[in-house]
């Protein structure tokens, strides 16, 4: 049995379908599985010890290229696809761009999302298995792992996240700049600032007076960031702590695995990082306005999902008027008392 996991982006999205991998090697060990993914998330599966080949797409750089790089690196995809011969395509991302790919494959089994599960209707005709979705898969994952029982039935239970292996020479790497820093002695805490959406981030002041208070502590957050903004907000973060937090410098995406699979606790809004974290099996603190701490956050006892007490919330909006009261609605306190719970420290 092969078969192809389509699930090109995002971040974290690509991170909560990772139990399907679980899920398909107990239903039958001898499954071979390979995952079509965009080319900037691809190192986090590669090396993965139950993905058998990881094929990368470059849509963004072909597109930049012109219509017709774009045509050519497409065809390329499919062509390596088809001669692969897969008996089963599990079409988790549910876009029209998704649907292409696993339409074209030449499976003969393709299992995606109902009507009420795609995100765009053209994906409906792509696939010839089409799952609907109950309240029982209302987290992201679980929608995941319907599709793959439908496809490959009389599997055991999936890991609730995960499992995404650690890189060692990363792992080497990132003890290394951790003793540089000495921070070689726990708590280690990463504070990640940054998201996609402006209106899922918690407000700068917010992370300022966090770090600060954790600084009081003798506990040194270690910033994380991904781009320019969350550079900046960093550094507004560490003056605010008195200079006492670390400014991690960005590495790439199997060192920041690592990195986060070496600390004691990872706090973030919902962003790839926390998914991340709670696929390495650290601790999580994370902090949800706009989307479902429900259905995006981490599961399980080690993980604290902190949802905005609004009856608006969450809306799924990319801009609101209420931003400002939307975001200060999580308090400083309210992060501050569970980051020192999951530490096993006595709260403010």
């Amino acid at each position: 049995m092969k078969v192809l996991i389509v699930k090109i982006s995002a971040l974290g999205d690509v991170v909560h379908a990772l139990p399907v991998l679980a899920y398909l090697k107990s239903a039958d060990p001898a499954v071979e599985i390979d995952w079509l993914v965009e080319k900037s998330f691809a190192p986090l599966l590669q090396g993965h010890s139950l993905i058998r080949r990881v094929h990368a797409l470059e849509m963004k750089a072909w597109r930049r290229q012109g219509w017709k790089q774009a045509v050519a690196g497409t065809l390329g995809v499919i062509r390596a696809l088809r001669r692969e011969r897969f008996d089963l395509v599990l079409d988790l991302q549910g876009n029209s761009k998704s649907g292409l790919f696993t339409l074209l494959s030449g499976a003969p089994r393709r299992v995606g999302f109902a009507r009420d599960g795609v995100r765009e209707w053209p994906n409906l005709l792509a696939t010839n298995r089409r799952v609907p979705l109950t309240a029982a898969d209302h987290h992201v994952s679980a929608r995941a792992l319907a599709l793959a029982r439908a496809g490959l039935p009389g599997g055991s239970s999936a890991p609730l996240a995960g499992p995404l292996p650690v890189d060692a020479q990363a792992l080497a790497k990132i003890e290394a700049l951790l003793a540089e820093e000495g921070l070689s002695q726990g708590p280690l805490v990463v504070l990640h600032y940054g998201t996609t959406w402006t209106t899922k981030l918690w407000p700068l002041a917010s992370w300022e007076h966090l770090a600060a208070h954790l600084a009081e502590r003798g506990i040194r957050p270690i910033l994380t960031w991904g781009n320019d903004e969350e550079r900046q907000a960093a550094q507004s973060i560490f003056s605010a702590s008195g200079e006492r937090a670390v400014i991690w410098p960005r590495g790439n995406l199997k060192e920041l695995v690592a990195l986060l699979s070496r600390v004691d606790l990872v706090v973030g809004a919902d962003t790839g990082p926390v998914h991340i974290a709670a696929a390495v099996d650290t601790p999580t603190v994370s902090i949800y306005r706009v989307t479902d701490a429900k259905r995006n956050g981490p599961r399980g006892e080690k993980h604290v999902r902190l949802q905005v007490a609004l009856p608006c919330s969450p809306c799924l909006k990319k801009a609101c008027e209420r931003d400002a009261e939307c975001g200060g609605r999580i308090t400083v306190k309210q992060v501050l008392d569970a980051v020192l719970a999951r530490l096993g420290m006595e709260k403010s």
